[in-house]
Protein backbone atom coordinates (compact mmCIF):
# COMPACT_ATOMS: atom_id res chain seq x y z
CA UNK A 1 0.00 0.00 0.00
CA UNK A 2 1.23 3.66 -0.98
CA UNK A 3 2.01 6.23 1.86
CA UNK A 4 -1.42 7.72 3.75
CA UNK A 5 -0.58 11.11 2.93
CA UNK A 6 -1.25 9.86 -0.75
CA UNK A 7 -4.32 8.62 -0.36
CA UNK A 8 -7.36 10.25 -1.90
CA UNK A 9 -10.26 11.49 0.35
CA UNK A 10 -12.01 8.68 -0.73
CA UNK A 11 -9.82 5.96 -0.77
CA UNK A 12 -9.50 7.13 3.12
CA UNK A 13 -12.48 7.10 3.55
CA UNK A 14 -13.11 3.80 2.23
CA UNK A 15 -9.86 2.36 4.56
CA UNK A 16 -11.71 4.04 7.28
CA UNK A 17 -14.47 1.58 6.94
CA UNK A 18 -12.48 -1.36 6.55
CA UNK A 19 -10.30 -0.38 9.61
CA UNK A 20 -13.45 0.44 12.13
CA UNK A 21 -14.15 -3.52 11.12
CA UNK A 22 -10.80 -4.67 12.24
CA UNK A 23 -11.62 -2.57 15.21
CA UNK A 24 -14.89 -3.93 15.92
CA UNK A 25 -13.32 -7.34 15.96
CA UNK A 26 -11.11 -6.60 18.14
CA UNK A 27 -13.53 -4.99 20.90
CA UNK A 28 -15.72 -8.08 20.39
CA UNK A 29 -12.52 -10.24 22.09
CA UNK A 30 -12.66 -8.88 25.34
CA UNK A 31 -9.57 -8.13 25.60
CA UNK A 32 -7.71 -6.73 29.27
CA UNK A 33 -4.00 -6.72 28.20
CA UNK A 34 -1.49 -4.40 30.17
CA UNK A 35 1.57 -2.65 28.33
CA UNK A 36 2.05 0.62 30.96
CA UNK A 37 5.13 -0.66 32.29
CA UNK A 38 8.44 -2.21 31.78
CA UNK A 39 7.91 -5.28 34.49
CA UNK A 40 9.74 -8.44 34.12
CA UNK A 41 7.36 -11.35 32.95
CA UNK A 42 5.88 -14.07 35.75
CA UNK A 43 8.70 -16.24 33.24
CA UNK A 44 11.76 -13.92 33.64
CA UNK A 45 10.91 -13.80 37.45
CA UNK A 46 10.97 -17.56 38.27
CA UNK A 47 14.76 -17.40 36.75
CA UNK A 48 15.57 -16.30 40.71
CA UNK A 49 13.67 -18.68 42.45
CA UNK A 50 16.84 -20.29 43.20
CA UNK A 51 17.94 -17.13 45.43
CA UNK A 52 15.54 -18.73 47.90
CA UNK A 53 17.25 -21.24 48.72
CA UNK A 54 20.83 -20.12 49.09
CA UNK A 55 19.92 -18.69 52.37
CA UNK A 56 18.43 -20.99 55.76
CA UNK A 57 18.59 -21.14 59.34
CA UNK A 58 21.24 -23.49 58.67
CA UNK A 59 23.82 -20.63 56.43
CA UNK A 60 27.00 -19.22 57.80
CA UNK A 61 25.99 -15.47 57.63
CA UNK A 62 29.16 -14.44 57.73
CA UNK A 63 31.23 -12.51 55.47
CA UNK A 64 34.46 -12.96 53.93
CA UNK A 65 36.02 -10.63 56.40
CA UNK A 66 34.20 -11.78 59.49
CA UNK A 67 31.22 -9.58 59.47
CA UNK A 68 27.89 -11.33 60.38
CA UNK A 69 25.08 -10.12 57.86
CA UNK A 70 22.65 -10.25 60.68
CA UNK A 71 23.63 -7.53 62.78
CA UNK A 72 23.91 -4.30 62.60
CA UNK A 73 26.73 -2.81 60.88
CA UNK A 74 28.37 -2.00 57.49
CA UNK A 75 27.22 1.45 56.07
CA UNK A 76 28.36 1.44 52.79
CA UNK A 77 27.58 -2.31 52.16
CA UNK A 78 29.48 -5.92 52.48
CA UNK A 79 32.96 -6.19 50.32
CA UNK A 80 31.28 -9.35 48.27
CA UNK A 81 28.30 -7.34 46.75
CA UNK A 82 30.33 -3.95 46.45
CA UNK A 83 32.63 -6.34 43.77
CA UNK A 84 29.69 -8.21 42.20
CA UNK A 85 27.91 -5.01 41.81
CA UNK A 86 31.32 -2.97 40.39
CA UNK A 87 31.76 -5.45 38.07
CA UNK A 88 28.60 -5.56 36.63
CA UNK A 89 28.31 -1.51 35.95
CA UNK A 90 33.01 -1.55 35.39
CA UNK A 91 34.04 0.75 38.11
CA UNK A 92 35.91 -0.39 41.27
CA UNK A 93 34.52 -1.83 44.66
CA UNK A 94 35.97 1.29 46.30
CA UNK A 95 33.88 3.74 44.37
CA UNK A 96 30.46 2.04 45.67
CA UNK A 97 27.78 2.27 47.84
CA UNK A 98 25.90 -0.58 48.28
CA UNK A 99 21.42 0.92 49.42
CA UNK A 100 18.19 -1.52 49.64
CA UNK A 101 16.11 -2.49 46.71
CA UNK A 102 16.16 0.23 44.06
CA UNK A 103 18.18 2.88 42.71
CA UNK A 104 15.07 5.05 42.27
CA UNK A 105 15.31 5.37 45.95
CA UNK A 106 18.63 6.33 45.45
CA UNK A 107 18.14 9.00 43.30
CA UNK A 108 15.55 10.25 44.88
CA UNK A 109 17.61 10.64 48.21
CA UNK A 110 20.41 12.46 46.45
CA UNK A 111 18.18 15.12 44.90
CA UNK A 112 16.76 15.52 48.43
CA UNK A 113 20.25 15.55 50.19
CA UNK A 114 21.30 18.06 47.64
CA UNK A 115 17.98 20.53 48.20
CA UNK A 116 18.36 20.30 52.18
CA UNK A 117 22.01 19.88 52.12
CA UNK A 118 23.86 20.97 48.88
CA UNK A 119 26.45 19.15 47.44
CA UNK A 120 29.99 19.33 48.63
CA UNK A 121 29.35 22.34 50.49
CA UNK A 122 27.71 23.99 47.94
CA UNK A 123 24.34 26.25 48.61
CA UNK A 124 21.60 23.56 49.59
CA UNK A 125 18.94 24.07 46.34
CA UNK A 126 16.42 25.03 48.37
CA UNK A 127 17.97 28.09 49.36
CA UNK A 128 18.75 29.12 45.71
CA UNK A 129 16.34 31.34 43.73
CA UNK A 130 15.42 28.79 41.19
CA UNK A 131 17.21 25.85 40.38
CA UNK A 132 16.96 23.35 36.93
CA UNK A 133 17.27 20.15 35.48
CA UNK A 134 18.31 18.82 31.80
CA UNK A 135 15.77 16.36 30.80
CA UNK A 136 16.31 14.75 27.34
CA UNK A 137 13.43 13.50 26.07
CA UNK A 138 11.70 11.46 25.29
CA UNK A 139 12.77 10.32 28.90
CA UNK A 140 12.35 8.29 31.86
CA UNK A 141 8.68 9.44 33.30
CA UNK A 142 9.80 8.63 37.33
CA UNK A 143 12.99 10.79 36.60
CA UNK A 144 10.80 14.10 35.74
CA UNK A 145 8.16 12.88 38.65
CA UNK A 146 11.14 13.06 41.15
CA UNK A 147 12.30 16.75 40.05
CA UNK A 148 8.60 18.03 39.76
CA UNK A 149 8.47 16.84 42.92
CA UNK A 150 10.60 19.21 44.39
CA UNK A 151 10.19 21.69 42.34
CA UNK A 152 12.64 21.63 39.97
CA UNK A 153 12.43 23.27 36.83
CA UNK A 154 12.98 21.05 34.40
CA UNK A 155 14.12 22.50 30.50
CA UNK A 156 14.07 19.65 27.71
CA UNK A 157 16.99 18.39 25.41
CA UNK A 158 16.25 16.43 22.29
CA UNK A 159 17.42 13.12 22.04
CA UNK A 160 19.63 11.64 18.79
CA UNK A 161 20.77 8.54 18.04
CA UNK A 162 23.75 8.99 19.85
CA UNK A 163 22.28 10.48 22.91
CA UNK A 164 21.43 14.20 23.96
CA UNK A 165 21.94 16.83 21.90
CA UNK A 166 25.33 17.65 23.20
CA UNK A 167 25.62 21.11 21.48
CA UNK A 168 22.26 22.16 23.00
CA UNK A 169 23.80 20.33 26.45
CA UNK A 170 27.01 22.11 26.31
CA UNK A 171 25.51 25.61 25.93
CA UNK A 172 23.48 25.32 28.21
CA UNK A 173 25.35 23.91 31.21
CA UNK A 174 28.49 26.41 30.61
CA UNK A 175 26.12 29.39 31.05
CA UNK A 176 23.58 28.52 33.28
CA UNK A 177 24.51 28.40 37.22
CA UNK A 178 21.09 27.39 38.21
CA UNK A 179 21.43 24.35 35.93
CA UNK A 180 22.55 21.49 38.98
CA UNK A 181 21.98 18.45 37.05
CA UNK A 182 20.64 15.78 34.01
CA UNK A 183 19.30 13.05 33.59
CA UNK A 184 20.63 10.07 31.62
CA UNK A 185 19.92 6.22 30.68
CA UNK A 186 23.11 5.98 28.65
CA UNK A 187 22.93 2.43 27.66
CA UNK A 188 19.86 0.83 25.93
CA UNK A 189 17.86 4.31 27.27
CA UNK A 190 14.20 4.32 28.21
CA UNK A 191 12.23 4.74 26.18
CA UNK A 192 14.38 4.71 22.80
CA UNK A 193 16.51 1.31 23.28
CA UNK A 194 19.31 3.44 21.92
CA UNK A 195 22.71 3.95 23.52
CA UNK A 196 25.24 7.11 24.07
CA UNK A 197 27.91 6.69 21.60
CA UNK A 198 31.81 6.99 22.74
CA UNK A 199 31.59 10.71 21.62
CA UNK A 200 28.33 11.57 23.50
CA UNK A 201 30.10 9.92 26.87
CA UNK A 202 33.93 11.96 26.23
CA UNK A 203 32.06 15.12 26.02
CA UNK A 204 29.33 14.25 29.11
CA UNK A 205 32.75 13.93 30.59
CA UNK A 206 34.36 17.19 29.37
CA UNK A 207 31.57 19.48 30.35
CA UNK A 208 32.66 22.49 31.86
CA UNK A 209 29.48 23.65 34.29
CA UNK A 210 29.08 26.94 35.23
CA UNK A 211 27.64 25.39 38.76
CA UNK A 212 30.36 23.74 40.82
CA UNK A 213 27.67 21.27 42.05
CA UNK A 214 25.96 20.09 38.61
CA UNK A 215 26.20 16.36 38.19
CA UNK A 216 25.44 14.01 35.82
CA UNK A 217 22.57 11.49 37.17
CA UNK A 218 24.03 8.51 35.05
CA UNK A 219 21.59 5.87 35.55
CA UNK A 220 22.66 2.60 34.08
CA UNK A 221 19.77 0.27 34.67
CA UNK A 222 20.21 -1.59 31.41
CA UNK A 223 24.13 -2.31 31.81
CA UNK A 224 24.00 -6.22 31.30
CA UNK A 225 20.31 -6.19 29.80
CA UNK A 226 21.40 -7.17 26.00
CA UNK A 227 18.50 -8.98 23.91
CA UNK A 228 21.51 -10.69 21.68
CA UNK A 229 24.75 -12.76 22.57
CA UNK A 230 26.69 -11.33 19.90
CA UNK A 231 25.35 -7.85 18.87
CA UNK A 232 25.48 -5.90 21.91
CA UNK A 233 25.80 -1.88 22.51
CA UNK A 234 28.86 -1.28 24.84
CA UNK A 235 29.71 2.13 26.95
CA UNK A 236 33.01 4.16 27.85
CA UNK A 237 32.91 4.11 31.59
CA UNK A 238 31.62 7.41 32.79
CA UNK A 239 33.28 7.91 35.78
CA UNK A 240 37.09 6.79 34.09
CA UNK A 241 36.43 9.07 32.24
CA UNK A 242 35.64 11.98 33.73
CA UNK A 243 38.72 11.15 36.00
CA UNK A 244 40.43 11.64 32.97
CA UNK A 245 38.51 14.34 31.80
CA UNK A 246 40.03 16.40 34.67
CA UNK A 247 36.27 16.36 36.36
CA UNK A 248 36.27 13.53 39.24
CA UNK A 249 33.26 14.29 40.63
CA UNK A 250 31.14 14.98 37.82
CA UNK A 251 28.80 12.47 38.00
CA UNK A 252 27.10 9.97 39.83
CA UNK A 253 26.65 6.54 38.50
CA UNK A 254 23.24 4.64 39.35
CA UNK A 255 22.46 0.66 39.00
CA UNK A 256 20.27 -2.00 40.76
CA UNK A 257 19.32 -5.62 40.02
CA UNK A 258 15.92 -4.95 39.96
CA UNK A 259 14.97 -6.74 36.58
CA UNK A 260 18.07 -9.16 37.30
CA UNK A 261 16.60 -10.46 40.35
CA UNK A 262 13.41 -9.42 42.11
CA UNK A 263 11.85 -6.45 41.84
CA UNK A 264 11.09 -5.02 45.47
CA UNK A 265 13.74 -7.61 46.02
CA UNK A 266 17.27 -6.20 44.71
CA UNK A 267 20.00 -4.56 45.72
CA UNK A 268 20.82 -0.96 44.21
CA UNK A 269 24.38 0.94 44.08
CA UNK A 270 25.53 4.33 43.56
CA UNK A 271 29.02 4.86 42.15
CA UNK A 272 31.25 7.91 42.05
CA UNK A 273 34.21 9.33 43.47
CA UNK A 274 35.79 9.37 46.72
CA UNK A 275 34.97 13.30 47.16
CA UNK A 276 31.02 12.52 46.18
CA UNK A 277 31.47 9.15 48.15
CA UNK A 278 32.02 11.36 51.61
CA UNK A 279 29.56 13.75 50.85
CA UNK A 280 27.04 11.09 50.99
CA UNK A 281 27.89 9.56 53.52
CA UNK A 282 27.38 11.90 55.88
CA UNK A 283 23.71 11.71 55.06
CA UNK A 284 23.87 7.98 54.99
CA UNK A 285 25.37 7.93 59.18
CA UNK A 286 22.03 9.82 59.99
CA UNK A 287 19.72 7.69 58.12
CA UNK A 288 20.73 4.33 58.61
CA UNK A 289 23.07 2.04 60.03
CA UNK A 290 22.92 0.00 57.35
CA UNK A 291 20.94 -1.59 54.23
CA UNK A 292 19.85 -5.11 54.44
CA UNK A 293 22.99 -7.40 54.75
CA UNK A 294 21.16 -10.28 54.28
CA UNK A 295 19.71 -9.54 51.03
CA UNK A 296 23.55 -8.63 49.97
CA UNK A 297 24.79 -11.79 50.85
CA UNK A 298 22.25 -13.76 49.17
CA UNK A 299 22.44 -12.35 45.92
CA UNK A 300 25.92 -12.67 46.39
CA UNK A 301 25.49 -16.05 47.07
CA UNK A 302 23.28 -16.66 44.32
CA UNK A 303 25.28 -15.34 41.63
CA UNK A 304 28.41 -15.63 42.92
CA UNK A 305 30.20 -13.46 40.51
CA UNK A 306 29.68 -11.72 37.16
CA UNK A 307 29.93 -14.59 35.18
CA UNK A 308 26.82 -15.94 37.18
CA UNK A 309 25.39 -12.95 36.37
CA UNK A 310 25.76 -12.64 32.73
CA UNK A 311 24.98 -16.58 32.61
CA UNK A 312 21.51 -15.67 34.31
CA UNK A 313 21.10 -12.65 32.06
CA UNK A 314 21.56 -14.87 29.03
CA UNK A 315 17.95 -16.85 30.48
CA UNK A 316 16.27 -13.21 30.63
CA UNK A 317 17.07 -12.61 26.53
CA UNK A 318 15.84 -16.03 25.74
CA UNK A 319 12.41 -14.97 27.30
CA UNK A 320 12.83 -10.93 25.77
CA UNK A 321 14.36 -11.53 22.79
CA UNK A 322 11.25 -13.54 20.71
CA UNK A 323 8.89 -10.62 22.55
CA UNK A 324 10.88 -7.37 20.90
CA UNK A 325 11.26 -9.48 17.44
CA UNK A 326 7.50 -10.10 17.69
CA UNK A 327 6.83 -6.13 17.82
CA UNK A 328 9.18 -5.13 15.42
CA UNK A 329 7.81 -7.88 12.92
CA UNK A 330 4.18 -6.57 13.22
CA UNK A 331 5.12 -2.65 13.29
CA UNK A 332 7.06 -3.50 9.83
CA UNK A 333 4.17 -5.51 8.47
CA UNK A 334 1.40 -3.30 9.61
CA UNK A 335 2.77 -0.22 9.17
CA UNK A 336 6.14 -0.34 7.53
CA UNK A 337 6.17 1.91 4.08
CA UNK A 338 2.61 3.95 5.08
CA UNK A 339 4.45 6.95 6.60
CA UNK A 340 2.72 7.14 9.66
CA UNK A 341 5.11 6.02 12.34
CA UNK A 342 8.33 5.16 13.43
CA UNK A 343 9.86 2.91 15.37
CA UNK A 344 13.11 2.30 17.47
CA UNK A 345 14.95 -1.32 17.10
CA UNK A 346 16.92 -1.80 20.25
CA UNK A 347 19.41 -4.24 21.46
CA UNK A 348 18.47 -4.47 24.85
CA UNK A 349 17.00 -2.93 27.65
CA UNK A 350 13.24 -2.68 28.71
CA UNK A 351 11.32 -0.85 25.26
CA UNK A 352 10.83 0.38 22.42
CA UNK A 353 9.90 4.47 21.39
CA UNK A 354 6.85 4.85 18.82
CA UNK A 355 6.31 7.79 17.20
CA UNK A 356 3.12 8.25 15.08
CA UNK A 357 2.06 11.52 13.10
CA UNK A 358 2.47 14.56 15.16
CA UNK A 359 -1.25 15.27 17.00
CA UNK A 360 -1.90 11.50 17.62
CA UNK A 361 -0.48 9.64 20.37
CA UNK A 362 -3.02 10.40 22.75
CA UNK A 363 -6.27 9.45 20.61
CA UNK A 364 -3.66 6.29 19.69
CA UNK A 365 -3.63 5.56 23.39
CA UNK A 366 -7.19 6.09 24.33
CA UNK A 367 -8.47 3.96 21.72
CA UNK A 368 -5.87 0.73 22.44
CA UNK A 369 -7.70 1.11 25.93
CA UNK A 370 -11.22 1.19 24.53
CA UNK A 371 -10.33 -2.04 23.16
CA UNK A 372 -9.27 -3.68 26.25
CA UNK A 373 -5.13 -3.01 26.20
CA UNK A 374 -3.55 -0.21 28.21
CA UNK A 375 -0.07 1.65 27.14
CA UNK A 376 1.69 3.89 28.96
CA UNK A 377 0.36 6.99 28.89
CA UNK A 378 1.14 9.50 25.51
CA UNK A 379 2.93 12.24 27.29
CA UNK A 380 4.74 10.12 29.67
CA UNK A 381 8.22 10.26 28.44
CA UNK A 382 8.13 14.08 28.71
CA UNK A 383 8.21 16.28 31.54
CA UNK A 384 5.03 17.25 33.68
CA UNK A 385 3.45 14.61 30.75
CA UNK A 386 3.65 17.12 28.04
CA UNK A 387 4.57 16.27 24.81
CA UNK A 388 4.68 19.06 22.57
CA UNK A 389 3.95 16.91 19.35
CA UNK A 390 1.61 14.46 21.03
CA UNK A 391 3.73 11.67 19.03
CA UNK A 392 5.65 9.35 21.39
CA UNK A 393 4.56 6.22 22.97
CA UNK A 394 6.60 3.87 25.18
CA UNK A 395 6.30 0.28 23.68
CA UNK A 396 6.82 -1.90 26.94
CA UNK A 397 6.72 -5.86 25.45
CA UNK A 398 8.08 -7.68 28.57
CA UNK A 399 5.41 -8.37 30.71
CA UNK A 400 2.78 -9.91 28.52
CA UNK A 401 3.03 -13.52 27.20
CA UNK A 402 4.19 -13.78 23.98
CA UNK A 403 0.62 -14.54 22.54
CA UNK A 404 -1.03 -11.63 24.15
CA UNK A 405 1.69 -9.33 23.25
CA UNK A 406 1.48 -10.20 19.58
CA UNK A 407 -2.80 -9.64 19.70
CA UNK A 408 -1.65 -6.04 21.60
CA UNK A 409 0.91 -5.12 18.85
CA UNK A 410 -1.76 -5.64 16.19
CA UNK A 411 -4.14 -3.68 17.98
CA UNK A 412 -2.20 -1.09 18.45
CA UNK A 413 -0.86 -1.01 15.11
CA UNK A 414 -4.42 -1.16 13.93
CA UNK A 415 -5.26 1.98 16.05
CA UNK A 416 -1.99 3.96 14.77
CA UNK A 417 -3.96 3.18 11.42
CA UNK A 418 -7.61 4.45 12.37
CA UNK A 419 -6.16 7.46 14.19
CA UNK A 420 -3.82 8.77 11.36
CA UNK A 421 -6.78 8.03 8.90
CA UNK A 422 -8.97 10.31 10.80
CA UNK A 423 -6.63 13.25 10.83
CA UNK A 424 -5.94 13.46 7.23
CA UNK A 425 -9.59 12.80 7.14
CA UNK A 426 -9.71 16.15 9.36
CA UNK A 427 -6.98 17.78 7.46
CA UNK A 428 -8.97 17.10 3.77
CA UNK A 429 -12.25 19.09 4.87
Amino acid sequence: MKPYSELTREELLELKKDLSAQYHAFQGKDLKLDMSRGKPSVEQLDLSMGMMDVLNSDCDLTCEDGTDCRNYGVLDGIREAKELLGDMIEVPADNIIIYGNSSLNVMYDTISRSMTHGVMGNTPWCKLDKVKFLCPVPGYDRHFAITEYFGIEMVYVPMTEEGPDMDIVEELVSKDESIKGIWCVPKYSNPTGNSYSDQTVRRFARLKPAAADFRIYWDNAYSVHHLYDDDQDNLIEILAECKRAGNPDLAYKFSSTSKISFPGSGIAAVATSHNNLEDIKKQLRMQTIGHDKVNQLRHVRYFKNIHGMVKHMRKHAEILRPKFEAVEAILERELGGLGIGSWTSPKGGYFISFDSMDGCAKDIVAKCKKAGVVMTGAGATYPYGKDPHDSNIRIAPSYPPLQDLITATELFALCVKIVTVNKLLGATK
